[in-house]
């Protein structure tokens, strides 16, 4: 029932993330609070979900809506996302780090 916002979400954060570089170029963007701009960016795009639900609500809505929760909305993409295990120095075998990852493009 979400594939297709699935689908759109990655989609979205690799075009926003490709645009965001392209508009940064090789201008060095400095580390802030120790956070490298890779690592905020990704961060950034991780706020927009936060949020909490009670048990009851989050029952009704992964039976009624086409978006996964926010968990899964946000770890879903970014774990297909090489630039993110990059940002991070995620590893191999790591939750963030999947063996084969879903390319739609």
């Amino acid at each position: 029932m979400t594939i297709g916002e699935d689908i759109a979400d990655l989609g979205g954060t690799i075009l926003a993330y490709m645009a965001w570089k392209s508009e940064i170029g090789a201008a060095p963007l400095p580390d802030i609070d120790g956070l490298s701009p890779d690592k905020r960016f990704f961060i950034g795009f991780a706020q927009w979900a936060c949020g909490s639900h009670r048990p009851e609500a989050a029952r009704v809505t992964a039976l009624t809506s086409q978006h996964s929760p926010s968990k899964y909305r946000v770890n879903g993409v970014v774990v297909n996302m090489p630039e993110f295990q990059k940002a991070f120095g995620c590893k191999a075998k790591q939750p963030m780090v999947k063996d084969t990852i879903c390319k739609i493009w």
